[in-house]
């Protein structure tokens, strides 16, 4: 292994009483958390059911009043009395890492808690017309049974179209249609003054349609979307690929498993994600939309990955490395949602035992503990624990320099598995804040396009080696270094992470421009939080948060002068 991949060195680590409370963490879980986890999932269920027994009409009429609940709400604001603009929802519930410290300082709320149904599912028009909290679960309950599915299926239940939209969103499928946001058509948005628009690629409000992906819900409240839907079919052909060698080996055979060098179209699976076990193996998975038909000829294995005492997905793709590529057919909507029940490999750190056969019979029913539950049992020291010991990070990066990325993180993080996932990044008409490299499409790379240029997603969720070695570990410096690394290679950091940057470092690697033009076009400044200001890690100050109210006073006496 060259120097270059080698770990640092590190001296051991002093333990105190967070690291046994955080050991011993599992009994929280198993007696709290996962059965009111299993709990909340049944009342959801039986709500997501009570909303599909309604007519669209019915929910539509729903969606109006609520609409007209939240327009009335924001113009009832006094902008001099009120804090800056954010939706009721708890801290505790958003599924992600950050510790929404804006919500911890003052604030206005607006309640968009009953934005949660499907409004349409037009098989013409091939379009679902949904609200921002229908999660992945809901939609592909209700789109798979009829052979229909969004383009990109993001893996976890809880992730909401909201989420996805104003953040981050990729699946398997991003390689041929991008991030979740370029699947989407229309955007209906209720501006800081309350005016409802829609906004479309080619309509006056064009340049807010580019400008809402990755704005954190910072330019108006996002209250339906368009997103496109796709043809489906009942299974999935997954071929599993097992690859070795060293980090930059693992990462052209990555590369090799979806981006054909020739450009023959024909030979991109439908499906691809890739994980990388230890620096010398890894697994790819290449998918194809299978008919049930095909799926049950004789001699075809069936995997039904979606039973509770399956193993866990990660682990069983891992059988690859022993017994070599083989090919097996999954029910598509378990393969949608196979990372779900473990939550990826992150099932491992909070419940030890729970991939044992024992458990996975007995208790693997009640999996996965509900995210917003394990952080609101955690505190504060736990959660100041997990910012430090522990790495939640996705790093989007040029495809060809995932063996690089692969490098980096194994010398500065050592964390395995780590998850990749590539994705088109499209040279847009309009720049928003994230964007290929300039000039890539005359480069000929492998896997990139004249409209796309192909980067991944290198997802790094778990404790680190030093930690796990019960070494010193300086999670915040970790973050700080990769966020450096990330802006030297033209690459991005999805916004629902732990972040160290300052502002000046945010918009070095997120371009502005757009979003600072909407932000005052649509009377975003001093109603909506910045979307730095929301990411930016730590309480706010009482300084902070008027310098944020005050901000549209300023823009208002530029416009004059």
């Amino acid at each position: 292994m060259s120097d270059l991949q080698t770990p640092l060195v590190r001296p051991k680590r002093k333990k105190n009483w967070v690291d046994y409370f955080v050991k011993f963490r599992w009994i929280i879980v198993i007696f709290i958390v996962l059965p009111f986890s299993a709990t909340f999932y049944f009342l959801i269920y039986l709500g997501d059911m009570w909303s599909e027994s309604k007519s669209y009409e019915k929910r539509q009429k729903e969606h109006d009043e609520n609409v007209k609940k939240v327009i009335k709400r924001l113009k009832n604001r006094d902008a001099a009395k009120d804090g800056l603009v954010c939706t009721a929802r708890k801290p505790w519930i958003a599924v992600g890492m950050r510790n929404v410290d804006y919500k911890r300082a003052r604030h206005f709320e607006v309640d968009l808690g009953e934005f949660r149904n499907i409004l349409e599912i037009n098989k013409e028009k091939m379009i679902a017309r949904v609200e921002p909290l229908v999660n992945m679960g809901q939609i592909s309950r209700a789109t798979v049974p009829m052979n229909l599915s969004l383009a990109v299926v993001a893996e976890l239940d809880d992730l909401t179209v909201g989420g996805l939209i104003n953040g981050y969103g990729i699946e398997g499928s991003s390689h041929i249609y991008g991030l979740f946001a370029d699947t989407v058509e229309a955007y209906e948005i209720v501006l800081a003054g309350g005016e409802l628009v829609r906004a479309t690629r080619d309509n006056q409000y064009s340049d807010l349609f580019y400008a809402i992906p990755w704005s954190q819900g910072t330019l108006g409240l996002l209250v339906a979307a368009e997103i496109r839907l796709i043809k489906i079919k009942e299974y999935m052909r997954l071929t599993y690929i097992p690859v070795k060698g060293d980090l930059q080996a693992l990462a052209q055979g990555y590369i090799d498993s979806f981006a054909p060098k020739d450009g023959d179209k024909s030979k991109i699976p439908d499906f691809v994600e890739g994980m990388v076990y230890n620096p010398t193996e890894g697994v790819m998975m290449v998918g194809t939309y299978a008919s049930k038909e095909e799926a049950k000829k004789k001699g075809n294995k069936i995997n039904n990955v979606g039973w509770w005492f399956k193993p866990w997905f990660y682990q069983h793709a891992q059988t690859a490395l022993k017994k070599g590529q083989f090919v097996e057919y999954i029910p598509t909507r378990e393969y949608y949602h196979r990372h779900t029940r473990c939550l990826y490999w992150e099932g491992k750190l909070i419940l030890p035992f729970g991939d044992q056969f024992w458990f996975r019979y007995l208790l693997g029913w009640l999996m996965p503990p509900k995210v917003s539950l394990l952080k609101a049992t955690q505190g504060e020291a736990i959660r100041n624990y997990y910012h430090d010991m522990h790495v939640i990070q996705d790093m989007l990066v040029p495809l060809y320099k995932v063996g690089d990325a692969l490098e980096w993180v194994h010398r500065e993080m050592e964390v395995y598995p780590i998850w990749l996932c590539p994705h088109k990044l499209y040279k847009q008409p309009i720049k928003g804040q994230i964007y290929p490299e300039p000039g890539f499409e005359y480069e000929n790379r492998q896997g990139d396009t004249e409209d796309a240029q192909m980067y991944t997603d290198v997802g790094v969720y778990y404790a680190p080696g030093p930690v796990l070695r019960g070494e010193e570990f300086d999670g915040s410096e970790a973050v700080r270094k990769m966020e450096k690394w990330l802006i030297e290679n033209h690459g991005f950091q999805p916004q629902y992470a732990v972040s160290e940057l300052d502002e000046k470092s945010f918009w070095r690697m997120f371009n502005g421009e757009l979003y600072e033009e909407c932000r005052k076009k649509y009377r975003a400044v001093g109603t909506f939080m910045s979307v730095y200001y929301k990411s930016k890690k730590g309480r706010k100050t009482e300084k902070e948060v008027r310098e944020a109210e005050q901000a549209h006073l300023e823009t208002a006496y530029a416009e004059a002068d």
